[in-house]
């Protein structure tokens, strides 16, 4: 697994193969019909998919502590790199090269927050309606800003409210299509 750490650069989809060959090529741990269902296990549930098949592998061969083992093999490189670049970073905070380099790196970050934040807009105005989509913006600014809700609790109110929101629409339009089909002859 820390093999598939160092080499498995640019996500999960990027480490399966990798991870593939050792377990059905190299040590013939699994089938590859094992293989393809415990893929499509681990896509099923959250997080990332290669930390989920290094943790099953493990496991597979030497119970919680191998699963334990086998996943932190699988992220030390990730981490030991991030440690690092961390200290790195730190250590030339103070160089005006890299603050100039941050400082002109802030503007593109903002410009993209910016365009997310438009697109999501124009996702919810066009689901809820400009009138409604409005007020909802203004009330996640109000509840975010003036009353200092965590942004947590924000996101879980306004998935609460799509939930009921859908179920009613579609309760809604349940009934119009038998009313519909009640009143044609």
């Amino acid at each position: 697994m820390a093999r598939t750490g160092v080499l498995g650069y640019g996500g999960g989809p990027s480490v399966i193969p990798l991870i593939r060959h050792d377990a059905v090529k190299r040590y013939q741990w699994l089938s590859d019909e094992e293989f393809g269902e415990i893929l499509a296990l681990a896509n099923a549930l959250p997080g990332p998919i290669a930390t989920k098949m290094a943790a099953y592998l493990g496991y597979k061969h030497r119970g919680t502590w191998g699963a334990v083992y086998s996943v932190v093999m699988h992220i030390f490189p990730s981490v030991l790199a991030m440690l690092l670049l961390l200290s790195a970073v730190n250590f030339l905070a103070g160089s005006r090269v890299v603050q100039g380099m941050i400082a002109g790196v802030s503007p593109v970050i903002a410009v993209m927050l910016g365009g997310m934040a438009y697109e999501f807009a124009k996702k919810g105005i066009k689901g809820l309606g400009i009138t409604a989509g409005i007020l909802f913006m203004l009330l996640a600014l109000l509840l975010l800003e003036v009353f200092q809700v965590h942004p947590a609790l924000v996101i879980v109110l306004f998935l609460g409210y799509g939930a009921v929101h859908y179920r009613a629409v579609a309760r809604l339009r349940r009934k119009r299509k038998q009313d519909q089909e009640g009143g044609s002859p």
